[in-house]
């Protein structure tokens, strides 16, 4: 497997930069189906979304500002996504091929693998985080 880690280290670190917009990076499997690199980065991330088709194999690294009222900070979600009509064998692949990417997008709070697209709307990848950085001692008020 070769990956592009050039231009996956740029948009990882792009999604690392308090001071950047973006909030996402989207590698895959190019049409060679034997690399994987770039897909897309973005600041929305219902663009994100719209990329995970039925027939895709996706990784994604995304941005999450959570928290409570006195400290808000990033947090970061590696997504591996398996569309229902990839085949077999390559869905297989996907387990191993991960490894590769995850070299470089190694920073993360949580790790999601998922072919349903309604378990990865925001709200929940927002929960899951939050879950995964332990208490949240907020009130909900900020004086």
């Amino acid at each position: 497997m070769s990956v592009d880690k050039d231009s996956i280290q740029t948009a990882y670190q792009d999604v690392r930069e308090d001071s950047s917009e973006t909030k996402w990076a989207a590698f895959n499997y190019l049409e060679d189906g034997k690399s994987i690199g770039l897909l897309g980065t973005g600041a929305n991330y219902d663009e994100f979304l719209s990329l995970l088709t039925d027939d895709a194999r996706i990784y994604g690294y995304i941005r999450v500002e959570c928290g409570d009222e006195m400290s808000r900070r990033a947090k970061f979600a590696f997504i591996t996504w398996i569309g229902s009509a990839v085949s077999a064998l390559k869905k297989a692949k996907v387990s191993t091929d991960k490894a590769f990417v995850k070299q470089i997008c190694n920073n993360f709070s949580v790790e999601i693998f998922e072919s349903d697209i309604t378990q990865l709307q925001e709200d929940k990848l927002v929960t899951e985080i939050t879950k995964a950085g332990g208490a949240n001692y907020g009130t909900g008020v900020r004086d």
